[in-house]
């Protein structure tokens, strides 16, 4: 039942209302209710970095007619994706209410380790990439061990990270600096292949949404039949129709060139299978419990060590995927990877997505929509001839204005008694 009465309450006592079941006892109504609700308590979700995303398309399709064109649109789609990973493994870390600034030049690290043993020793490349990828888990295992078990912050051993896996990278690549990669090999066409036949597109998208309408509707039949609030079906199918929308559009865009980019797919998974480990498994929920309060999680008999060598192993498992993306973009390993402005953009990418410097409040779908504002002032000042100093600012401007929103949001929240 919706209404929840205390039977040794009164008779004249106002019965309480689960908000949840509002929706499905008013309909259009209750979804207003309940939209207000949040927004009175601060729970503003992804909608500002959704209208931020829409403002700066416009602006940039009004300057630049040429911004939202298929071939526009495709390269910065496969250019968040390096980015976007990073972003992904990131978000494990600000979960935790901490910080990671060692991803950039693990990244680099990557990058290196492929080519050398790749194209200089000749090793196979799938063998390559294992060892690379493998290397950034440990990487950051070790970053973790000192945090969690020394006790280290881990400002001061991520930034120690930074420097030490800098030189590490250098040393690798040795005196040249340089090494090209095969453009026609694994790594090389991460960024470069397509799925040319239009079938793929429209078919990926069909199978995502008819997924996600299985799922949810199971998940739904599941919840009713255990007596708990559930969606009703009106809300599964808008909630399928919309997703429709975004995985239909996209991929009439893409089969109007290329076709539907490798790095875009393999990105979508990836957020896929995080999303799924973060809300549906045990160790996801550790982590969101360990971001909301360190002590109450460890005397709920949370591991709270290994959670957090785990998480920044993670981070440095997605920085050294991201550095297999950036190596193939630029289809070569040199001496400026993981350097410049690549970190920043990283965290802003997850703090503009959505994700909570406070850690306890976050998605890994952050790590798209925060990538997508990034690259998009990017390519869309590029296409204006502005140079990169302005970028620069801009783009702290924007990230500047995300932390405040969190920030207000926050103290909102905790006057409205949800933090």
């Amino acid at each position: 039942m919706a209404r929840l009465a205390n039977p040794a309450a009164p008779a004249d006592a106002i019965p309480v209302v689960d908000p949840r079941l509002l929706v499905r006892e008013q309909g259009l109504s209750g979804y207003l209710s309940e939209f207000g609700r949040k927004m009175k308590a601060g729970d503003l979700g992804s909608i500002p970095v959704v209208l931020g995303l829409i403002i700066i398309w416009s602006i940039f399709q009004g300057l630049n007619s040429n911004f939202l064109s298929p071939e526009n649109l495709s390269n910065i789609a496969i250019t968040m994706v390096a980015t976007g990973m990073m972003a992904v493994g990131i978000i494990f870390v600000l979960l935790l209410g901490e910080i990671d600034l060692s991803v950039g030049s693990v990244s680099g690290v990557s990058g290196a380790i492929v080519a050398v043993l790749a194209v200089t020793h000749g090793v196979n490349e799938w063998v390559a990439i294992l060892a690379a990828v493998g290397g950034g888990a440990l990487i950051g295992a070790i970053h973790g061990f000192f945090f969690a078990k020394i006790g280290a912050p881990a400002f001061a051993v991520t930034l120690s990270g930074l420097l030490f896996w800098s030189g590490a990278m250098l040393q690798i690549l040795g005196s040249n600096g340089t090494i090209n990669l095969d453009s026609e090999g694994v790594v090389g066409k991460l960024t470069t292949y397509y799925f040319s036949d239009v079938a793929a597109g429209y078919g990926l998208a069909a199978v995502a949404t008819v997924a996600y309408f299985l799922a949810t509707y199971t998940d739904n039949r599941r919840r009713e039949a255990a007596g708990v609030p559930s969606r009703p079906l009106s809300e599964i199918l808008l909630r399928t129709g919309l997703l429709a929308v975004f995985t239909f559009g996209p991929a009439v865009v893409f089969n109007q060139y290329k076709g539907l980019p490798l790095a875009l797919v393999i990105f979508v998974v990836a957020l896929v299978g995080t999303d799924f480990v973060l809300r549906r498994t045990t160790f996801g929920r550790n982590v969101f419990a360990l971001g909301g309060s360190v002590e109450a999680s460890r005397r709920a008999g949370i591991n709270v060590n290994g959670i957090r060598i785990a998480v920044f192993a993670i981070a440095g498992t997605f920085a050294a995927i991201g550095g297999l993306f950036w190596a193939s973009k630029i289809a070569a390993a040199n001496q400026s990877a993981g350097a410049g402005d690549l970190l920043m953009n990283v965290i802003a990418a997850a703090v503009i997505g959505g994700t909570s410097l406070f850690g306890g409040r976050g998605r890994t779908w952050n790590a798209l929509l925060g990538v997508m504002v990034i690259t998009s002032i990017q390519y869309g000042l590029a296409l204006e001839g502005i140079a990169t100093p302005i970028q620069y600012m801009i783009t702290g401007a924007v990230l500047l204005a995300t932390v405040v929103i969190d920030s207000v949001t926050r103290k909102t929240q905790k006057s409205a008694g949800r933090a």
